[in-house]
């Protein structure tokens, strides 16, 4: 058996959105003990994560790593880049999308996601302006 959905997330700008509790309410409607849950982005410029989520810090910290790793196009170190049609923080947003995660695996044990206690699903926005971003959810059993 296997179900899916779509959940769009609105995003206000670059960071982690969480979405563990919505991903966890489409396992409790699926009503099945154990499975596994498949989560997939369907843009380019952003990603999934599953990263901690009881000190914020975390989140702050990965984003500030992200925007040294990979700077605004308008950085004179990202002067290589070629596509910038959509904007300065467009190509660097593909590239994060390229470096982390666009889909993720969870297994469902006695009815919930089987994640750790300091973690959460996180939608990882790359791009500077709010967007509203699909993921999709399949759960098989």
């Amino acid at each position: 058996m296997s179900q899916q959905s779509i959940i769009t997330i609105g995003t206000k700008g670059p960071g982690l959105y969480e979405f563990t509790d919505q991903a966890q309410a489409f396992i409790r409607a699926a009503g099945e003990p154990s499975g596994l849950l498949t989560l997939f982005v369907r843009h380019t410029s952003c990603s999934l994560l599953i990263q901690e989520n009881a000190d914020p810090d975390v989140q702050q910290d990965l984003h500030a790593f992200f925007r040294r790793l990979v700077p605004s196009a308008d950085d004179p170190a990202m002067d290589y880049l070629v596509h910038r049609a959509e904007g300065p923080d467009d190509m660097p947003a593909h590239i994060k999308a390229a470096l982390t995660p666009v889909s993720l695996s969870v297994p469902v044990m006695g009815g919930r996601l089987a994640l750790g206690t300091w973690q959460g699903i996180y939608l990882f926005e790359h791009r500077q302006r709010p967007h509203r971003r699909e993921v999709v959810l399949h759960f098989s059993t």
